[in-house]
């Protein structure tokens, strides 16, 4: 399609003499520009996933893949036979009956704050991979049965350690002659753990079954059951308008509930914080996606001097035969070349960047003295990054399509230029 001729004459367009140093200037801010906005778009969509993946991550690590709930009154009572009813339906892997609250706890120092008091069976913890297998821990959990366990950011609000005495108090739970009083407990701390998601390090606190139903003076029952599957990627959102779920596992445990119980997945507790994410993510494509349409602009701006600066070559060309498609080409060539190498340049830089990103940031941190990614301000302790492959492609036809459009119309003008007209005054 595009003739040795045509690439050589484009070639030494695209190496400018000192006159026209100026449109020189321009390819190359064209082709930084591209290359950067690529580059970027690859890093901040990278970031963007592993951010989503990490955080998916330590959702569904330490809580249900799905919950089933009772009556807000009564809760679920027959709740074994029920938890054994779910674990036969195709595709539950767990169902683990559990009590929850929001409680007051104080330490030994005196300081006190509100914590979020989760009862389960110790076999049903060890079931939770971001608390049985956390970033980090202290003491054992296999002493649970034998007091609580904490998340460390809570803990060391409270300024609590292994060993040490943690009383919880309950909203006033009990009837008595005197009115409606709080229920008060006091455990041994002996299992202080780090997932890596701040807000559930920040808040929970974990009691054996038997002690969270006393504590909250809800015996032989509980608020609800969690219940882990195989795939919990492939659970969907309630529909907006039947508020139920569509997706086969959602069906099946739906199933065999009693009339009082129903159920929600992780997806639904955190659908404000997942949909801000996709959305966060799909703004940031488009807003990058504008860096690369800058230089792109430059591009139109660097031909459009180009043409009007070769317009007598381009009128000798034509007198001596070469056609209007030839010129088209010709100039094609010179947009296009900017636009694949930044392109080409930005995709690999961008995919360096991605795969030693965890380095650059040691890097940098140690170089400016500061922390670049705070747990307490992000919820994780490392930026994360993970690189798709559909974002790679995405980016690239994204950057060759507005260099295609911003190549077409300057080559177009030189083609349509009258070789007469271009000759006039020469």
């Amino acid at each position: 399609m595009f003739t040795r001729l045509e690439w050589m004459i484009a070639g030494r367009y695209l190496r400018a003499r000192r006159k026209e140093g100026a449109i020189s200037v321009i390819a190359g801010f064209s082709l930084l520009g591209i290359l950067l906005g690529v580059g970027a778009l690859i890093v901040v969509m990278s970031v963007m996933n592993g951010f989503r993946a990490e955080l998916v991550k330590q959702i569904v690590g330490a809580q249900p893949h799905v919950l089933v709930v009772g009556s807000s009154r009564d809760g679920l009572r027959d709740f074994e036979a029920l938890a054994d009813r779910l674990k036969t339906v195709p595709g539950v892997t767990r169902a683990a009956p559990r009590m929850e609250q929001t409680v007051m706890a104080s330490g030994p120092s005196g300081e006190a704050t509100g914590v979020l008091v989760r009862g389960l069976a110790f076999e049903d913890l060890m079931d939770l991979p971001a608390v049985a297998d956390p970033e980090y821990f202290e003491g054992s959990i296999d002493a649970f049965e034998d007091g609580l366990a904490m998340g460390d950011a809570v803990a060391r609000r409270l300024g609590v350690f292994i060993g040490d005495k943690l009383t919880l108090i309950t909203p006033p739970n009990r009837d008595t002659v005197g009115g409606r009083i709080s229920t008060k407990r006091t455990y041994t701390v002996t299992y202080i753990f780090r997932t890596g998601y701040y807000p559930y390090d920040n808040q929970f606190v974990f009691l054996p079954l038997e002690r969270a139903q006393a504590l909250l003076n809800k015996r032989g029952q509980v608020d609800g059951i969690g219940v882990n599957v195989e795939l919990p990627d492939a659970l969907e959102r309630r529909d907006a308008f039947t508020r139920v779920h569509s997706d086969p596992t959602s069906l099946a445990i739906a199933a065999v509930l009693p009339p009082e119980g129903w159920l929600y997945n992780w997806k639904d507790q955190n659908s404000a914080f997942l949909g801000a994410l996709d959305a966060e993510r799909g703004a940031m494509f488009v807003i990058l996606s504008l860096v690369i349409l800058v230089a792109a602009l430059n591009i139109i701006s660097g031909l459009i001097m180009l043409v009007k600066e070769k317009g007598r070559n381009i009128g000798i060309m034509r007198t001596f035969g070469m056609t209007r498609g030839a010129i088209l080409r010709v100039f094609f060539i010179c947009g296009m070349s900017i636009g694949v190498l930044g392109t080409v340049l930005g995709v690999i830089g961008g995919m360096l960047f991605v795969t030693y990103i965890h380095e650059i940031q040691l890097f940098l941190e140690g170089l400016l003295g500061i922390s670049l990614w705070p747990r307490e301000v992000r919820g994780l302790s490392t930026l994360p990054a993970i690189m798709h492959a559909s974002d790679v492609v995405a980016t690239t036809v994204v950057a060759l399509l507005l260099s295609l459009f911003a190549t077409w119309y300057p080559a177009w003008r030189a083609a349509r230029l009258d070789p007469v007209e271009a000759l006039r005054y020469e």
